[in-house]
């Protein structure tokens, strides 16, 4: 069962956690082997799973503030736990303060930092645990929180980029299709009719437009409920499924014009996450292997373990070890050897990274500039070929006059 505690400390000062125990006695035991007076002790009620799709999240934002205040904290001497009380008072989202009840909860049992956020792999990633653990191991908190900060703050960067280049485009075809939906399921069925019932004769491609405007407006309905229903269902499993979104992921990472962004962010994740795990002092097979999970790209995850498993383990070189797998461009195996020679792989790594967060943006600019076009060129191919199904069988019964 779960309490709740409200208990004074030997200094006098007032707090309140929440504890795992088997009973109140368990409760008071636990409270008095730390020193502190108990106040007041309940049972919390088991409350009802929140539906996953309704339930509010952590957001990149809010781990960024997390880290950051994290790392001011401790900067100016402030001890973990208190620091993590101080956070609790500070945030109002529940979402956060549930995690930060379960982080003071695993301190105040003796538990490791790391733990909490190993249980929520959905919210911290599994780079971001692992330089906690490197961090909280070698007594490095405070400069690890610093550097997990500007790195959530570059990929926050990044995602807002990518999404204010495609705002227009997506509102772009957004319109196109409501604009195509009116035409297809109210417009043309009614000019059909009125050429049907006229008993003019249509052309035969006049008449197979009618057949689609007929079909949309009698199914138009079915089709949109459908679509709606399957939007939900395709988002609440794409929440809840690690495969169904690493699927999703594959799809969109295979489409022709969108796959060479989505190879420019592997490798920018790939340069930004090896250099921060490499700084924390981890093994660099251990690193790599741990970068395979955070590139978000099945052909590079695959390439760096068979860096570490392959490569490495066998006794080659990092330089060799790269250059046997050609996802990685030449220029990327080329500076990695210099780099190791140097001994410099986590500067010339950060540099790399900084490098494809621009190709990036060249990449998402490029590839607007086509699908604004492409877009308006196909909503003007769909509503020409309804203008022309109506148009000729007009032209057709005034030459008849």
């Amino acid at each position: 069962m779960k309490f709740h505690y409200i208990a004074s400390q030997q200094d006098g000062r007032v707090i309140e956690g929440d504890v795992d125990a088997v009973s109140v006695q368990a409760v008071l035991t636990y409270l008095s082997t730390n020193n502190l007076k108990p106040v007041s002790v309940k049972i919390i009620e088991e409350r009802k799973k929140e539906i996953e799709i309704f339930k509010a999240r952590v957001t990149i934002t809010d781990q960024i503030f997390l880290t950051k205040y994290l790392a001011l904290m401790l900067k100016i001497g402030t001890g973990l736990l208190e620091a993590v009380n101080i956070l609790i008072a500070d945030f109002t989202k529940q979402a956060i303060r549930d995690i930060l009840y379960e982080i003071r909860s695993s301190l105040e049992q003796g538990q490791p930092f790391y733990t909490t956020f190993a249980r929520h792999p959905k919210v911290f990633s599994n780079v971001y645990t692992n330089l906690v653990k490197a961090g909280e191991a070698s007594g490095n908190l405070e400069k690890i929180f610093q550097d997990l900060t500007i790195v959530l703050t570059k990929e926050k960067e990044l995602r807002d980029q990518m999404k204010s280049a495609l705002v227009y485009p997506v509102l772009l075809l957004i319109g196109a299709v409501l604009i195509l939906m009116f035409l297809v399921m109210f417009a043309l069925p009614k000019i059909a009719k009125v050429f049907m019932d006229s008993g003019f004769e249509p052309p035969a491609f006049s008449k197979a437009v009618f057949a689609v405007g007929f079909f949309f407006g009698k199914f138009g309905f079915y089709f949109i409920g459908l679509a709606i229903v399957a939007g939900i269902v395709g988002v609440v499993f794409y929440r809840s499924s690690i495969f169904f979104q690493r699927f999703i992921k594959n799809l969109f990472a295979g489409l022709p014009l969108i796959k060479n962004v989505v190879h420019k962010m592997a490798l920018q994740r790939f340069a930004s996450t090896l250099a921060s795990l490499i700084k924390a002092g981890m093994p660099l097979t251990e690193a790599l292997k741990i970068t395979s999970d955070a590139v978000a790209n099945q052909a590079v995850g695959d390439a760096l373990i068979r860096i570490a498993d392959q490569g490495l383990a066998k006794g080659l070189t990092i330089g060799e070890a790269f250059r046997r797998e050609p996802v990685f461009p030449q220029t990327i195996s080329n500076l990695v050897a210099i780099s190791e020679r140097a001994g410099h792989l986590d500067e010339v790594l950060e540099t790399l990274g900084e490098f494809y967060a621009k190709e990036i943006d060249s990449s998402i600019k490029e590839l607007v500039s086509f699908l604004e076009p492409a877009l308006l060129l196909f909503i003007g191919v769909i509503i020409g070929v309804i203008a022309l199904a109506i148009i000729v069988p007009i032209y057709q019964l005034t030459t008849q006059f």
